[in-house]
């Protein structure tokens, strides 16, 4: 039956797709892709403090996974409220923290069990913070966001569904000899078009993507941020995703996610360089403010940007007199800004969140202006 963009693609195709999906440009790209991943590997552990990494990596990918479904919040939003999310009032930055909560969870449920439809329903409820299971009305569909007309209709009815993500959980578990940068590419695309929950399919298939890395023994921890790939490169997403369907063109797709992955962990390796330049600088800092290299105040100082008196008296286990002194010191030689909110001081590590949110993109695609 032919696919009719109006109507339900309930008879959506299980993996793998009856074309050849490892060509000779697709496996170069997956070797150039696995050296960069290697390299970034290799450079989160020579970091001094890889919770900087852990902390960080994660909230921007949770703020571009965010912004893609247009909820946008701001960096200093959430840095402000990253240990502290009951304090957080605005609604997108709670949803974005929900969105790196989900991703936390994901990671702690693969680390006791393999990556399932199941897992899938779970980070689905962290992101959303409501019970989310599979689809059981219809009227679901994808409309272009100009005319609403409808773009893709996912398939429909509960029981389909659940056969269609149970065809999906054996394929990414099936010894089949792919490279498992491919795999994740028809993973996604596969998961997309399943489109099993009423709402937060999007990020909750982003999520599935790191984790599907971290399964394959390809990343240590949640610190490659693709979300912001696909932020710069959206048209190209949306249209390539749709050409999957529509016209079976796989390669095309494979080699977009493959670049993407590329492409970020290159770019977080600069990055990661670039934070440990800015500790070593931080740290002269610290010993002309405090008289000593004092390796818990830098931590806690990069561990949370928006830092408290009270992080530095609990972390350094000194006298609030001794964690004031310090932190006026580091603001009066500049390291430091001095905020206040209310009656709390914030002393903000501005180099910090200035390097992680700028972008160290290397050779970004130009994004199709032509969008489906």
């Amino acid at each position: 039956m032919a696919w009719i963009a109006s109507e339900p693609y309930n008879d959506l195709p299980p993996l793998p797709p009856d074309v050849e999906v490892e060509t000779r440009e697709v496996l170069k790209a997956t070797i150039e892709a696995r050296a960069a991943l290697a390299a970034l590997d290799q450079a989160a552990r020579r970091i001094t403090n890889p919770t900087v990494l852990i902390n960080a990596i994660p909230l921007l990918e949770a703020q571009a996974s965010s912004e893609i479904e247009n909820i946008v919040t701001t960096t200093d939003e959430l840095f402000r409220y990253a240990h502290d999310e009951a304090s957080a009032t605005n609604p997108a930055t709670k949803e974005t923290l929900s969105y790196r909560s989900a991703l936390f969870a994901g990671v702690r449920l693969i680390q006791s069990r393999p990556l399932s439809a199941t897992t899938a329903s779970e980070i689905c409820t962290a992101v959303k913070s409501r019970e989310m299971s599979v689809r059981r009305l219809p009227g679901t569909f994808i409309g272009n966001p100009v005319t609403q007309a409808a773009i893709y209709t996912p398939p429909i009815g509960e029981a389909r569904i659940r056969e269609k993500l149970s065809d999906w959980e054996k394929y990414i578990h099936a010894r089949n000899g792919i490279d498992p940068l491919v795999v994740m590419a028809l993973a996604h695309y596969q998961f997309e078009a399943i489109h099993p929950f009423e709402d937060g399919n999007g990020r909750t298939g982003r999520i599935l993507n790191v984790l599907m890395l971290m399964s394959a023994g390809l990343i240590e921890q949640p610190i490659l941020y693709l979300s912001r790939y696909i932020i710069e490169n959206k048209d190209e997403y949306y249209r390539l995703l749709l050409a999957v369907t529509r016209d079976g063109a796989w390669t095309d797709w494979i080699l977009f996610v493959i670049e993407g992955i590329r492409q970020t962990a290159a770019s977080t390796v600069i990055k990661i360089d670039k934070i440990q330049s800015l500790q070593d600088r931080m740290l002269d800092a610290i010993r002309q403010a405090t008289g000593g290299a004092n390796a818990d105040l830098l931590a806690v100082l990069f561990e949370q940007p928006y830092c408290r008196i009270a992080n530095v008296i609990d972390q350094c286990k000194v006298s609030r007199p001794t964690a004031t002194n310090w932190l006026n010191a580091l603001v009066k030689t500049g390291s430091l800004l001095d905020m206040r909110r209310g009656r709390e001081r914030l002393f903000i590590n501005t180099a910090l969140l200035d390097l992680l949110v700028r972008a160290d993109s290397v050779v970004i695609a130009e994004a199709d202006p032509t969008l489906f």
